[in-house]
């Protein structure tokens, strides 16, 4: 990993059905975008916003941050690193693709997507959370709350809304602790090669079913590394997120 350059892109857009605007809404006095941006540079020298729109990166570089330019017409932030990362040059060996709207993002959740790459074999890395066995099965069940199974040596067999595995002969209010599962955190790494041939491919029949793009990935044979976070991040998709960012924000001081 020590002979890798990365960067770390972060797309973010001003409209959103929920939440238009949102990487511009304040956080204790600092915009969403500007948070986030503070958070991955703890770590990462090399760090850009790409954006649609001129408003968001007015606001980026008032901060002393770098915005790029991308379409409007992207269907994922994966498509629009694509672009970021090639009209920012396209001199890195491995993209990472940051929320634009997880201020509280942890250095630690960088690193750990970073050393997946310590394995040659890794086309993709992306981060897992272990469910807490304490927590109700309603949640567990939420398929807002993709599920993710792996294998012995860390790599993604397969993501769903769905509950996996599947307990046969357990109740399902038992289901917590009876099985260590696991939930996907939305951060992805890719080798550049990589990110330029999966923006390329056809949405797959898994992906349409489940409407998870790295379902795609799967489907085409690219390896899918994970890592283990167990830190808790808040991801404002609602001004009720925003609002529940705040009081943590505030209980922290």
């Amino acid at each position: 990993m020590n002979n890798l350059k990365f960067i770390g892109i972060i797309p973010a857009r001003y409209a959103s059905t929920r939440f238009p605007g949102k990487p511009l809404a304040l956080l204790g006095g600092i915009t969403v975008i500007e948070r986030v941006y503070r958070q991955v540079s703890l770590v990462l020298d090399n760090v850009i916003v790409a954006t649609d729109d001129e408003r968001i990166k007015d606001a980026v570089e008032a901060f002393g941050g770098k915005a790029v330019m991308t379409s409007s017409t992207h269907r994922s932030g994966t498509d629009r690193c694509r672009e970021a990362y090639i009209n920012n040059g396209g001199n890195e060996h491995v993209i990472i693709n940051i929320q634009g709207d997880e201020p509280f993002i942890h250095p630690d959740q960088i690193k750990a997507i970073m050393s997946c790459f310590d394995d040659e074999a890794t086309d993709i890395a992306t981060l897992i959370r272990p469910f807490d066995p304490t927590r109700p099965v309603r949640e567990l069940i939420n398929p807002n709350s993709p599920k993710v199974v792996i294998d012995s040596n860390m790599n993604a067999l397969y993501f769903s809304r769905s509950v996996i595995p599947y307990l046969r002969g357990v109740e399902h209010d038992k289901w917590p602790s009876s099985h260590q599962f696991y939930t996907h955190i939305g951060m992805y790494a890719y080798r550049a090669h990589v990110l330029d041939e999966i923006t390329q491919l056809p949405q797959s029949t898994l992906e349409l079913a489940e409407s998870l793009e790295q379902l795609r990935w799967l489907e085409n044979s690219y390896v899918i590394k994970t890592a283990v976070s167990n830190i808790e991040t808040v991801g404002i998709d609602t001004p009720e997120d925003l609002e529940r960012a705040a009081a943590i924000l505030a209980s922290k001081k």
